[in-house]
């Protein structure tokens, strides 16, 4: 477990899934969790970190509105007068195949998947610099950041984006003793892998080494880990969490 106790930490996407995982496994390390989501789903995981003895509280946050990012921060520095810890998980992923693309499924994946971690990343900085201490961890994805996929030329997009992303601003914000990392999640088994058929499941857990679906717990680890003090001197990386799938 990592020690994280006293520590605020920003999860987007924190109603289901990976961010729901994170959210929980932060706050079992110690750390106060601010829950947001645009579902309504963040008030109970901001109940179950209660639930666990934890702190925190749940906030609503359209990742792609910029404004709103900004109230959320200054919420949250207002109640605890620091932020030390930012996951943006925030995520959307429909397939479509690229010549049933439209505009409006191009700029609705890249507005929440990339443009978001911009506009959330952005509100949270001042506060990190001001401190000269922060952990950003975005979370990428294989597709796009390590292996291509059919149907997912949006998503792919917007996943490299994040980790090209993660790569400059941690050279930016090195010198303010804050740490920019990426993970990059394989198949996980959240209510979003079960939109596909049984067929399609099997196909995945048949392309994977490990012969299974990943859990949010273990991206959470990794989460858990970039967080805290142990990973100090670990900025600009790329963590691949992914059953092997990507080197096969």
């Amino acid at each position: 477990m990592a020690n994280l106790s006293g520590k605020v930490a920003i999860v987007t996407g924190a109603g289901q899934g990976i961010g729901r995982g994170i959210a929980l496994r932060l706050a079992r390390d110690g750390a106060i969790v601010v829950a947001t989501d645009i579902t309504g789903k963040e008030n109970e995981v901001a109940e179950e970190v209660r639930k666990l003895g934890g702190q925190g509280m749940a906030l609503r946050l359209d990742v792609t509105d910029g404004k709103m990012a900004e109230e959320v921060a200054r919420t949250v520095f207002d109640k605890y007068g620091h932020i030390d810890i930012l996951v943006n998980n925030a995520g959307i992923y429909p397939f479509k195949p690229f010549m049933e693309m439209t505009f409006n499924d191009w700029y609705r994946v890249i507005n929440v998947n990339l443009n978001g971690v911009f506009n959330v990343t952005r509100a949270v900085v001042p506060y990190m610099v001001k401190q000269k201490n922060g952990r950003i961890i975005n979370i990428a994805s294989i597709a796009g950041a390590v292996m291509g996929f059919m149907g997912l030329t949006h998503y792919s997009a917007s996943k490299a984006g994040i980790v090209g992303f993660t790569r400059a601003l941690a050279l930016e914000l090195a010198r303010y003793g804050i740490t920019v990392n990426a993970i990059a999640p394989g198949a996980i088994n959240t209510p979003g892998a079960a939109t596909g058929s049984e067929e399609q499941v099997r196909m995945m857990i048949n392309a994977i080494p490990m012969g299974k679906l990943g859990t949010p717990e273990d991206i959470a680890s990794a989460v858990a880990y970039l967080a805290s003090d142990e990973a100090s001197y670990i900025t600009g990386a790329l963590i691949v969490i992914d059953g092997g799938w990507s080197i096969t």
